[in-house]
C-alpha cells in the first residue's frame, strides 16, 4: 500500500512540474532539460487542403476521471489535489490526442490527399506532355537549323575545292599556253634561222650562178664578136670573089 501511494505521489509530482503548451503541435516540460523529452512538429504537405477532423470537444478520453479522482482520494490526496492531478492528466491526454490527430490522417483526409496528389500528377503529366512537345519542336527546329548549317559548312569546302581546282586548271592552261607559245616561238626562231641560212646559201649560189652566167655571156659576146668579124671577112671575101668572077665573066663577054 505505501509503495502504491508513493507511485501516485511520483506521478502527481511529475504532473505538477509539467505545463503543456499547445500550439503548432509542440509541447515541452518546464524545469527539466528539453533534450530529455521528445519534441514533435507538424509538416504541411504540398497543395494540401485542411480537412476537418474530430473536434476536441467530441473526443472521448480513454479513462474515467471521476473514478480516478476517487482513487486518488483513497490514496491520501484531498479532493482539490486529486481534481488538479486529473485535470492535468486530461489536459495532457488532450494535447497528446491533438498531436496524434495532427500527425496522423483520417481515411477521408487520406482519400482527399490522394485525389489532390493524383490531380497534381495529372497536371504535372499534362505539363510534361506540353513541355515535351514544345521541347521536341524546339529540338526539331534546332536540328533542322543545325542540318542547314552543316550543309552550308559541307558546301563551303566543296565550293572552295572547286574554286581552287578551277584556278589551278586556269593556271595550268595558261602555263601550257605560255609553254606552247614559247615552243612555237622557238620553232619560229629556228625556222627563221634556218631560212636565213638557206637564203644566204641560195644568195651565194645565185651570185655564183650569176657570175657564171655573166662570164658565159661575156665569153659568148667575145665569141660572137669574133664570129662576126669572121663572117664579115667571109662575106667580104665572098663579095669580092663574086665581083671578081663577075668581072671575069664581063671581060670575057666583052671580048667576044
Amino acid at each position: 500500500m505505501p509503495a502504491r501511494n508513493g507511485r501516485w505521489v511520483l506521478w502527481a509530482t511529475l504532473l505538477l512540474t509539467c505545463i503543456s503548451l499547445p500550439g503548432n503541435g509542440r509541447w515541452k516540460v518546464l524545469g527539466q532539460d528539453p533534450a530529455l523529452f521528445l519534441t514533435t512538429t507538424t509538416k504541411e504537405g504540398y497543395d494540401m487542403r485542411r480537412v476537418d477532423i474530430t473536434p476536441l470537444e467530441q473526443r472521448k478520453l480513454t479513462f474515467d476521471t471521476h473514478a480516478l479522482v476517487q482513487d486518488l482520494e483513497t490514496h491520501g490526496f484531498n479532493k482539490a489535489q486529486a481534481e488538479t492531478i486529473v485535470s492535468l492528466l486530461t489536459t495532457l491526454s488532450n494535447v497528446s490526442l491533438d498531436t496524434i490527430y495532427r500527425e496522423m490522417v483520417t481515411q477521408a483526409q487520406q482519400e482527399i490527399t490522394v485525389q489532390q496528389l493524383m490531380a497534381h500528377l495529372d497536371s504535372i503529366r499534362k505539363d510534361m506532355v506540353i513541355l515535351e512537345k514544345s521541347e521536341f519542336a524546339n529540338l526539331r527546329a534546332e536540328n533542322e537549323k543545325m542540318k542547314i548549317e552543316l550543309e552550308q559548312v559541307k558546301q563551303q569546302p566543296i565550293n572552295e575545292t572547286s574554286r581552287i581546282r578551277a584556278d589551278n586548271k586556269l593556271d595550268i592552261n595558261l602555263e601550257r599556253s605560255r609553254v606552247t607559245d614559247m615552243d612555237q616561238e622557238k620553232k619560229l626562231m629556228e625556222a627563221t634561222t634556218e631560212f636565213i641560212k638557206k637564203d644566204t646559201k641560195t644568195n651565194s649560189v645565185i651570185s655564183e650562178t650569176s657570175n657564171k652566167i655573166d662570164s658565159e655571156i661575156a665569153s659568148l659576146k667575145t665569141l660572137m664578136e669574133s664570129n662576126k668579124l669572121e663572117t664579115i671577112r667571109y662575106l667580104a671575101a665572098s663579095v669580092f670573089t663574086c665581083l671578081a668572077i663577075a668581072l671575069g665573066f664581063y671581060r670575057l663577054w666583052k671580048k667576044q
